[in-house]
């Protein structure tokens, strides 16, 4: 039996990089899988990747800095597939690059709104959807930036190390619904915003020499981790914060 097998899943910031990837393995494990995003195109690409392996999978434009849409998500989730077992907060964007001093204020705000407020709105609105189907299981995408300082980069570093306190306290307030709530902290994964074509040759091999391992991650492998999160695998972790970053913060 798939470990995900008759569970009803949300991933946001599906569409693309980690988020599809999960999406992808959640739905071949036997997730149906609601592909969230605000770009519509992609979204759909990411669903037709999944039916044509064989998985369910529907797509739901959402904008996670809008509460109102996030809600809506959860409920349109709820219609069409009957239930919420599972939620990846995954949504997220990287913000300016300035010193705290020059940092523009509403960089700091769209940020805040989407990187923090965004998973906010999404455990506020899909905990009672979880109630109703008897347990859940939520995964906030965080950062290795959660645990540590990244110079030019405030907004991103403030709203990540905000998510696993976010994280820890909804795991408290929702234990006894059986609910449980994990931070992954990816180290720097090898995507669309993450690549030699944005930063560089010089730029990538700078950000591979932080890493012990001596490469950049891949989505799929922050996937994994999502999918153990995700399944009665780590029925006793909750609370919890999951690097994923090729030991970045053993350094």
């Amino acid at each position: 039996m798939k470990i995900l097998e008759d569970k009803v899943a949300i991933i946001t910031g599906a569409a693309s990089g980690i988020g599809r990837a999960t999406a992808l393995l959640f739905a071949k494990e036997g997730a149906k899988v609601i592909v969230s995003d605000i770009d519509e195109a992609k979204g759909h690409e990411a669903v037709e990747a999944i039916e044509k392996d064989g998985g369910t999978a529907f797509f739901i434009k959402a904008d996670t800095s809008s509460p109102e849409a996030v809600e809506h998500l959860v409920k349109q989730t709820v219609a069409k597939y009957g239930a919420l077992h599972i939620a990846v907060n995954n949504a997220g964007i990287g913000g300016t690059q300035e010193p705290v001093a020059d940092y523009p204020i509403e960089d700091w705000k769209k940020v805040l709104d989407i990187n923090l407020s965004g998973v906010f709105y999404g455990v506020k609105y899909q905990i009672p959807a979880m109630k109703k189907s008897g347990s859940g299981s939520i995964i906030n995408m965080a950062s290795i930036l959660g645990q540590v300082g990244f110079g030019g980069s405030v907004g991103y570093v403030a709203a990540k190390h905000a998510v696993v306190g976010l994280t820890k306290t909804a795991a408290i307030d929702h234990a006894k619904d059986n609910i449980r709530v994990n931070a992954v902290g990816p180290g720097f994964i090898y995507t669309g915003l993450v690549n030699e074509e944005s930063m560089g040759k010089e730029g990538i091999q700078g950000l591979e020499s932080k890493h012990p391992i001596g490469r950049l991650g891949k989505p799929e492998e922050v996937a994994e981790m999502c999918l153990f999160l995700a399944s009665d695998k780590s029925s006793f972790s909750t609370g919890d914060y999951y690097p994923v970053d090729g030991g970045y913060l053993a350094v």
